[in-house]
């Protein structure tokens, strides 16, 4: 019998859409909407998607570190590009 991947404290690593926009004080569909505009990070499973407690965490840092917005989408394209970058120059895997 295996135990339940946790991020700590007895937080889950991953949250459910409905439990993020929750958390975000958001509208489900608002976070669905913005997964599917590959606006917001999610890992798809079949069907369902979950949200990485992880990327709620950086989040909610950037916001802090920031003082200001923060769009995720413009987050999620900066790591894209990074990695992009890594890639065509043998930066290696982030």
């Amino acid at each position: 019998m295996s135990t339940p991947v946790s991020s700590g404290a007895g937080r889950p690593a991953f949250y459910t859409v409905a439990e993020a926009a929750e958390l975000l004080r958001v509208n489900p569909a608002t976070v669905y909407r913005a997964i599917r505009e590959d606006a917001f990070p999610a890992v798809r499973i079949r069907g369902r998607y979950v949200v990485p407690a992880a990327a709620l965490d950086r989040l909610i840092a950037e916001v802090v570190e920031s003082g200001g917005c923060v769009d995720p989408a413009r987050l999620i394209e900066e790591r894209r590009t990074a990695r992009e970058l890594d890639g065509r120059f043998g930066g290696g895997a982030r």
